[in-house]
């Protein structure tokens, strides 16, 4: 019976270790923790080796972390604009992503949802042209705030840029609302979108987009910037060709 009692005790005190390990892993927002292996000091738990990973899209709201600081893979070093973009990232609960591939590109895009995101800069490859594309960029999740960096990039050598915004088809995000905040950012930017001569291809479907289409078309005529506006009637690897077709015809 003594055997058996001790078994119980043990078991218990495991299960009490194991609930308040699975609580600091949610508390913490870990993605991943492991401990092998634990064993019992004086009957309780005590793990030998552990390892544990943050989940560093919730750097927005966890603030029991402190300083901890995320490595970049490959040992990269941010540009002022990218560290600038990583910082906004870490506090919203949107997806703010802006990675620079060729400063002196001439394709540049501002893609919402990281599926369209990566279609685009797949087909400005597939079509032969990933030389000439400056950035990989992508947000997501309905951001309050839409970031313009691309004509910050962009040095003004007097050749034709293109800028691709939008994206594919949104399920519920109200596309007008989030036109607003790259509207904002479009007009900061008029004299940097004049000085790149930016040709700007608009592509979006979803809930309302046909008024947030309209909002981007009459500041295509307010600022005096090429701006063409397109519905999920035309297809996203389109609005690449039309893109490349762009600044080709000028070469």
């Amino acid at each position: 019976m003594l055997n058996v009692f001790c078994c119980l005790q043990v078991r218990d005190k495991i299960g009490d270790f194991i609930k308040g390990v699975f609580s600091v892993f949610q508390d913490l927002d870990f993605s991943f923790l492991e401990m092998n292996p634990f064993t019992l000091v004086d009957g309780e738990p005590c793990p030998l080796d552990m390892r544990g990973e943050l989940d560093d899209t919730a750097a927005f709201k966890n603030n029991k972390w402190g300083s901890v600081e995320f490595p970049l893979p490959f040992g990269r070093v941010l540009s002022p604009t990218e560290t600038f973009i990583h910082s906004l990232d870490e506090k919203t609960s949107a997806s703010l992503k802006f990675t620079v591939l060729n400063p002196k590109g001439r394709i540049w895009t501002m893609v919402a949802g990281g599926g369209a995101s990566v279609i685009y800069a797949d087909t400005v490859g597939d079509l032969g042209y990933a030389s000439e594309l400056g950035n990989y960029a992508e947000y997501s999740g309905a951001p309050t705030v839409a970031i313009c960096k691309s004509c910050d990039q962009s040095d003004p050598d007097g050749c034709k840029r293109a800028l691709i915004i939008g994206g594919g088809i949104a399920n519920f995000t109200d596309v007008a609302a989030t036109f607003n905040g790259i509207i904002r950012a479009l007009r900061e930017k008029e004299s940097k979108l004049k000085a790149a001569r930016m040709h700007i291809f608009v592509r979006k479907g979803g809930p309302n987009y046909q008024t947030g289409l309209a909002k981007m078309s009459a500041l295509g005529e307010e600022l005096g910037v090429p701006l063409e506006v397109y519905g999920p009637e035309a297809t996203m690897t389109e609005i690449c060709k039309q893109a490349i077709e762009c600044i080709v015809d000028e070469a």
